[in-house]
C-alpha cells in the first residue's frame, strides 16, 4: 500500500469516512484539502451501473461547460481548402492537412484536441492505432468531426470536455480549478451531472448513478450525494 505524506493525511482526517456530502460541501472540503503550491484540478468520478460491451450502454458525449475548466487547451485542426483560413480565424493552435499528419506519425502531439472535417477522416483512420489509445481521435459524438470548424474551435476553447465510460464503468472529468468559487465548481458539477443523468441507457435496472467522488490533483477524495 502506497505511503501518503501527512498534508495528505491530514486532509483526510477532515473527511468523515463513508459519508456522502451535499455537493457544496463536498466542494468546500476538496478546496480546503487542495494545500498544493499550484492550482490544483478539480475532478469528479461517477461510477455507473453500465455494461459499455454493448453498444446502448456505451456513455459517451461532450458538453461546454458554464463555467470552462480554467485549462487552455490546444487545438490542432485538420481539414483542406478553404476550411483552414476558417480554422485559423476561430483560433486553431495548429491548421493542416495530410503534411501535418505525418507530424504525428513521427511523433508530434503538441495539441490537446484533434478537429478534423469528414474530408479528412479517412486519413486520419489510417492514425488509428497512434492516436486512439490517447484518446485524440476525433468523433462525430463528440463535434470533433465537423464542417463547422469554427464552432468547435470556440466550444473547445470556452472550456469544452468530453466524457467517456471506461470498461470499469467509470466516467472521470476535470469541472475547474481550485481558484474557481464555490459557486462556480458547483454550477460546473450540477451541468456534467446532468448530462450524464440524462444519458441512462433505458437497459439499465435499479441504480444508475452508484458512486461520485470529488476529488483535487493531490488531495483525497470526497464521495457525493446523488440527487
Amino acid at each position: 500500500m502506497a505511503k501518503h505524506g501527512k498534508n495528505y493525511m491530514n486532509s483526510l482526517s477532515k473527511i468523515e469516512k463513508g459519508k456522502q456530502y451535499s455537493v457544496s460541501e463536498a466542494v468546500k472540503l476538496v478546496k480546503e484539502n487542495a494545500t498544493a503550491k499550484f492550482d490544483e484540478s478539480i475532478e469528479v468520478s461517477f461510477n455507473l451501473n453500465v455494461d459499455p460491451r454493448h453498444a446502448d450502454q456505451q456513455i459517451r458525449g461532450a458538453m461546454v461547460l458554464p463555467n470552462g475548466t480554467g485549462r487552455s487547451q490546444k487545438v490542432l485542426v485538420v481539414t483542406q481548402g478553404a476550411k483552414e483560413e476558417e480554422a485559423k480565424n476561430a483560433g486553431a493552435d495548429y491548421v493542416g492537412g495530410k503534411e501535418i499528419l505525418e507530424d504525428i506519425k513521427k511523433g508530434w502531439f503538441d495539441f490537446d484536441v484533434i478537429v478534423a472535417t469528414p474530408d479528412m477522416m479517412g486519413e486520419l483512420g489510417k492514425l488509428g492505432k497512434i492516436l486512439g489509445p490517447k484518446g485524440l481521435m476525433p468523433n462525430p459524438k463528440t463535434g470533433t468531426v465537423t464542417m463547422n470548424v469554427a464552432n468547435a474551435v470556440n466550444e473547445i476553447k470556452k472550456g469544452k470536455i468530453e466524457y467517456r465510460v471506461d470498461k470499469e464503468g467509470n466516467i472521470n472529468c476535470l469541472i475547474g480549478k481550485k481558484s474557481f468559487t464555490d459557486e462556480a465548481l458547483v454550477e460546473n458539477y450540477k451541468a456534467l451531472y446532468g448530462a450524464i443523468a440524462k444519458a441512462r441507457p433505458a437497459a439499465v435496472k435499479g441504480n444508475y448513478i452508484l458512486n461520485i467522488v470529488l476529488s483535487s490533483t493531490m488531495g483525497p477524495g470526497v464521495k457525493v450525494l446523488a440527487d
